[in-house]
């Protein structure tokens, strides 16, 4: 089990690279916002239960999120602990790198089948970057208004302060990989009263 302090920073970097508040979640876990504000600070040891809860807000494994690293520098994630994702449309995704609090960075092997539209995705916060590894069959990339296709091999980048779409033109599946460098952007502070620091 970690200490507080360790599983405090883990919680919150995990909600903070989900763009979460502490009420969203507080709401997503059924927990009060309180609770998860001391959970967070290291000052309260939470229940199994509470820290299930927890898990299941930011949509993580309860062991992962509990789990004390040999060494931080060193996370592996197995390719059986890879989280899957079957999307509507008949097209999959799969998570390949580890959650790292903090790290905004994601490896993803992405599969449509012939003919499949993934559908436009919101354009992310500036300083957002993608790269785009075709591994088999055709992908049609679209950035806001250019298209690209792509074929077995090729790889392109973007700033991903666009919206973007994949799709499968061809009849046969396409496998591509996307390594995504998300920025989030920052919540905005409370103002203080005058005179404070």
């Amino acid at each position: 089990m970690l200490d507080l302090l360790t599983l405090g920073t883990r919680v919150q970097g995990l909600r903070h690279e989900r763009g979460l508040t502490l009420q969203q979640l507080a709401g997503a876990a059924e927990v009060s916002v309180s609770m998860l504000s001391s959970v967070e600070r290291g000052q309260k040891a939470p229940t199994v239960l509470v820290l299930a809860r927890i898990a299941d807000g930011l949509g993580v494994p309860l062991a992962e999120l509990v789990a004390q690293p040999e060494d931080s520098r060193v996370i592996v994630r197995r390719a059986a602990d890879q989280d899957t994702v079957e999307e509507p449309g008949g097209w999959r995704r799969t998570v390949l790198t580890p959650v790292v609090p903090g790290v905004n960075f994601e490896w993803i092997r992405t599969t449509l089948p012939p003919g499949c539209d993934a559908g436009r995705f919101p354009a992310y916060a500036p300083g957002s970057h993608e790269f785009v590894a075709v591994e088999s069959g055709t992908l049609r990339l679209t950035l806001a208004d250019r298209t690209v296709e792509l074929g077995a091999g090729d790889s392109v980048y973007f700033a991903a302060d666009v919206t973007h779409a994949y799709a499968n033109p061809a009849s046969v599946p396409c496998t591509y990989h996307v390594a995504a460098l998300i920025m989030r952007p920052r919540a905005a502070q409370p103002r203080k009263p005058d005179g404070a620091r």
